[in-house]
């Protein structure tokens, strides 16, 4: 399966694992899932009291035969697991070498794909909700409209490669406003599933307000917070004069190798801050540089932390 984002040998890798879900899925729709609903698969669950018109097909003869009572045997309905995926795909996540908008997108990728793999559906939620970035005309705007739309509910292995040609398609433009991407999303959701959060998570509002939605509404949540090399390690000093990519807002600093240390000290802060919020409601956090090996996140950081196996 060719596609700009994954190698193949990756992909082949990937089709290995599995989502790991510690809550039961509850959709309504067929999948390879453990639900708390009572079916007709394979895996049993528990014995109930035969009661007038059960199917007698169902019946345990060998416990009858103990206790000389009738009982039916249930059995685990298998559900799909509804994974969302919010993308950060604001104008800050554009900048960096390499993007962290691009390495952002082949991490939505590639636990898309374990997802379809696994028969469960995946939704790709990019936000900003509306294409933003004013170099592109309208023949490409519409086409990444199409593209968003397409990605709001995707299932099964064979939409694999429309799935990546859809994700290749987005941009990065625009304010985040992530605390109402993340409750939007968690209101617009039939049934809680798995959250995937990818992003910088440099929103002036914070985030704390739309990951307790997500929470709130029920979902398993992972995030993964990306930083380019440059903001890790700055690399330009002087009298600077500094834009914000998203507001448009100036502020003229100097700013010294002297200050380095202040700077990434600050920086480690506020991944320590997030870090703490994301413990104490049992979400599993990444930090990244967009110039990491994927391999390394998501063959060992994400299978460690048992995203998946």
């Amino acid at each position: 399966m060719a596609n700009a984002l994954l190698t193949p040998e990756l992909l082949r890798r990937l089709e290995q694992f599995q989502l790991l879900a510690a809550r039961r899925a509850k959709s309504s729709a067929k999948g390879e899932r453990r639900s708390r609903a009572r079916g007709q698969s394979v895996e049993f669950a528990d014995y109930r009291t035969y009661v007038h018109g059960d199917d007698f097909r169902y019946l345990d003869w060998n416990l009858y035969g103990r206790l000389e009572r009738l009982f039916l045997k249930l059995y685990e309905e298998e559900r799909e697991l509804p994974v969302r995926i919010f993308l950060d795909a604001s104008e800050s996540m554009s900048f960096g070498t390499p993007r962290k908008f691009d390495f952002a997108r082949q991490v939505a990728a590639a636990l898309g794909y374990v997802a379809l793999c696994g028969f469960d559906r995946v939704s790709v939620i990019p936000f900003p909700n509306s294409p933003s970035d004013p170099r592109s005309d309208a023949g490409a705007r519409s086409m990444e409209l199409a593209a968003r739309g397409a990605l709001r509910s995707v299932r099964g292995r064979k939409s694999g490669i429309q799935f990546f040609q859809n994700l290749s398609a987005l941009t990065a433009g625009g304010a985040a406003n992530l605390n109402e991407a993340l409750r939007r999303g968690a209101l617009e959701a039939r049934q809680a599933g798995l959250a995937l959060v990818l992003s910088d998570f440099l929103d002036p509002a914070g985030y704390e307000a739309g990951l307790d939605a997500l929470i709130g509404r029920g979902f398993q949540v992972d995030l993964v917070q990306i930083f380019s090399p440059e903001e890790i390690s700055p690399t330009t000093f002087g009298d600077l004069r500094l834009v914000d990519s998203e507001t448009g807002g100036m502020q003229e600093v100097t700013f010294g190798r002297y200050r380095m240390k202040a700077y990434q000290q600050t920086v480690q802060n506020f991944i320590q801050r997030l870090r703490e919020f994301c413990q104490a409601r049992g979400i599993n956090f990444f930090t990244v540089s967009s110039n990491m090996s994927l391999e390394e996140l998501l063959l060992k950081q994400l299978r460690k932390a048992e995203v998946w196996a």
